[in-house]
């Protein structure tokens, strides 16, 4: 389970000591495609969460409250719309008072790497959290399309509390995204 900090620092890593850091991770469930155990580029370093969707998954979960430390998520960000659509290929800049126009002047860049699909080990932390055990295959339902997203990490620096955020939709070229 994380807990909540006021800042974070972000390496090339991600976050040090967290579950998901590191430069690679090896092949599992998610790449269906390739053997298990391949070395690959980490595109989960780090875990991003919304207030808005977490309430509405502890809604469906007929729950109080839905804290992001039982998902094991690293970031909350408050203010963007369907933060779990956010395509990827996009990038959360995080900090500074440049608003998203001229020169990006604040902490950290991160990557949008896919969605965060919801998965059974986070609905068996919530069922752990609350003693409910049914809750475990009830998440998998209630947070599909409002899991959050995944990123790498950019740009290193240090996140705080109340840092602005601002999303850079990816760059398209005659149709592709890049």
């Amino acid at each position: 389970m994380t807990q909540a900090v006021e800042t974070l620092v972000l390496d090339e890593a991600g976050i040090s000591g967290d579950l998901h850091a590191g430069l690679s991770r090896r092949s599992g469930p998610r790449e269906a495609w390739l053997p298990r155990g391949l070395t690959l580029r980490n595109d989960r370093q780090v875990s991003v969460l919304c207030p808005t969707e977490l309430a509405a998954i502890a809604r469906g979960l007929d729950l109080p409250v839905l804290p992001p430390e039982w998902l094991g998520g690293n970031l909350l960000v408050e203010g963007l719309v369907a933060l779990s659509a956010i395509a990827p290929g996009s990038r959360l800049a995080i900090g500074g008072g440049w608003g998203g126009t001229g020169r990006f002047d604040g902490s950290a860049v991160l990557r949008v790497e896919a969605y965060n699909r919801p998965c059974r080990r986070a609905g068996a932390a919530v069922a752990a959290a609350t003693g409910r055990s049914d809750l475990a295959a009830r998440f998998v339902k209630a947070a599909a399309a409002l899991r959050g997203l995944v990123l790498s990490v950019d740009l290193p620096g240090t996140v705080a509390v109340d840092d602005a955020v601002v999303v850079i939709p990816p760059v398209t070229v005659r149709g592709a995204v890049r």
